[in-house]
């Protein structure tokens, strides 16, 4: 992905009808396939400053895909008065030096830390060792596995990085799960169980917290799912997800 910068000098006077020039210029924007996501921001200590944000899959789909496309005629007509008054249109890569502060607290701090997680995971493998349709996947258990899956959780919902540290991240838990022929039938079980030892521990019930963490069990139980398969060649190199309020890693379809 890239992210093109534009910043336009707008006369105050002018500036609501440009804001209003955006709103209507973001409807062929956020219609075109090459666009991510973008943003208009207003600067507080000079108001005649704004900057428009727009996250592109890459510069050649912006500067050949999009313009060229069928939505750029509509979205060029919109913003046209104002194009004088850009100042700077850059395209820029996204570095490794990001991250969240501290104002909204982590999945993994509202759940209550590695605690919580390990009093899911022991309830929850109690109850899959007695379940007809997934307890024989796990006949063979470590006994440390309950607290293992509890590291992976922690990590992905923002905890510490044990996981990667201690047991070697992503593909350790991808190798899991190869060649296991994972049935529909068991995924959802494990899903289902996995949800019901949540309200046994007392992970918190608000919605919020729920749908978060919610998603990330489906998506998480459909890779697992689909990587188990015969003749499935996942990715074997990659982070540990990252999961928070109701964000997913960005995701490209390959077909």
């Amino acid at each position: 992905m890239i992210v093109e910068y534009i910043r336009y000098r707008i006369d105050q006077q002018d500036a609501e009808e440009f804001e209003a020039a955006y709103e209507r210029a973001a409807v062929p924007l956020a219609a075109a396939p090459q666009c991510v996501d973008y943003e208009l921001s207003r600067c507080v200590d000079e108001p005649e400053w704004y900057i428009l944000r727009i996250t592109w899959t890459s510069a050649e789909d912006h500067l050949q895909g999009f313009r060229a496309g069928e939505h750029f005629g509509a979205f060029f007509s919109a913003i046209k008065p104002y194009v004088r008054q850009i100042e700077e249109m850059r395209h820029y890569e996204r570095t490794a030096v990001r991250g969240t502060g501290s104002s909204v607290p982590s999945l993994y701090d509202w759940a209550g830390g590695t605690e919580a997680f390990e009093r899911l995971t022991e309830t929850f493998y109690e109850q899959v060792l007695k379940d007809d349709l997934i307890g024989p996947l796990f006949a063979h258990m470590d006994p440390g596995h309950p607290r293992y899956v509890a590291m992976w959780l922690a990590e992905v919902f923002g905890g510490p990085s044990r996981y990667t540290d201690e047991r070697g991240g992503y593909h350790h838990m991808l190798v899991q799960h190869l060649g296991k022929a994972i049935t529909e039938p068991q995924r959802r079980r494990w899903v289902n169980l996995l949800m019901d030892a949540a309200d046994v521990v007392g992970l918190p019930a608000d919605p919020e917290f729920r749908a978060a963490f919610a998603s990330y069990i489906e998506w998480g139980t459909r890779l697992a799912f689909a990587n188990s398969q015969p003749g499935a060649r996942p990715p074997r190199q990659a982070p540990v997800p990252r999961w928070g309020w109701g964000v997913a890693p960005p995701y490209f379809p390959t077909s």
